[in-house]
């Protein structure tokens, strides 16, 4: 049964609401930083690096791909692929300079990205079956 639902090609699933999602989280995360007293700076950096990522993906998905645009489909994966990295770079780095801005930070993307990243996929396997 797992096989025959993985293997069931559908269409993409669209950005707007997995990344409205996201950043719906990012967003309620805000009061619960400062009634707990965690470091601003922290929740800052992920709305930041959240706002900015998605930004990208936007303009991403404007661009021309498929077969007929091979070099740019390469220059998109690339540039996503580099997204991803380019935020656990900024993570790493701000962890290492100061802990606790730094996990904060983390904890608030990791949990940005988890819930957007599920509502894609329930979005995905819910959507209807190519060919059907």
């Amino acid at each position: 049964m797992m096989a025959g639902m993985l293997s069931t090609p559908r269409p993409v699933p669209g950005r707007r609401v997995p990344a409205l999602v996201g950043a719906g989280l990012v967003l309620a995360a805000l009061p619960v930083f400062v009634v707990a007293h965690f470091p601003l700076a922290g929740w800052a950096l992920a709305a930041v690096l959240w706002g900015m990522g998605e930004a990208l993906g936007v303009y991403l998905s404007r661009l021309p791909i498929g077969a007929d645009h091979l070099r740019m489909s390469g220059v998109v994966a690339l540039a996503h692929s580099f997204r991803g990295i380019g935020v656990m770079i900024a993570l790493l780095a701000v962890t290492v300079a100061n802990k606790h801005v730094g996990i904060a930070a983390v904890a608030v993307y990791a949990l940005a990205y988890t819930l957007s990243l599920a509502v894609s996929l329930l979005e995905y396997f819910s959507g209807e079956k190519l060919g059907s």
